[in-house]
């Protein structure tokens, strides 16, 4: 699959961490790409609309003590974020994906 045209151009992959487990995902694209990233079929299959109007791509980020809802498709991935829930339409389940690295 040629995804040259999915993901906004990146020169390295950053650590974020996913419900635990440490994933290196591109850097300057949004979450919902980095997650695309990470499991090609299942988001790139999704129901989500893409440009925030629908909540299905929302996942929460743990900030010091605190969680904050952040809608995946409208937030820029940086190195370091913890994503400790995701929304029910967001399957990671599919192996590792094509492209996503994992450790």
């Amino acid at each position: 699959m040629d995804t040259s045209e999915m993901f906004q151009p990146y020169d390295r992959l950053v650590e974020i961490e996913i419900l635990g487990e440490r994933r290196m995902v591109p850097e300057n694209n949004s979450l919902l790409r980095c997650l695309q990233f990470l499991s090609i079929e299942s988001i790139s299959y999704g129901d989500f609309c893409w440009n925030g109007t629908c909540i299905e791509c929302q996942v929460w980020l743990k900030q010091g003590d605190k969680e904050k809802g952040v809608i995946a498709c409208r937030t820029t991935v940086a190195e370091g974020m913890r994503i400790v829930r995701l929304a029910k339409a967001i399957d990671l389940a599919e192996p590792t994906g094509q492209l996503g690295v994992s450790d």
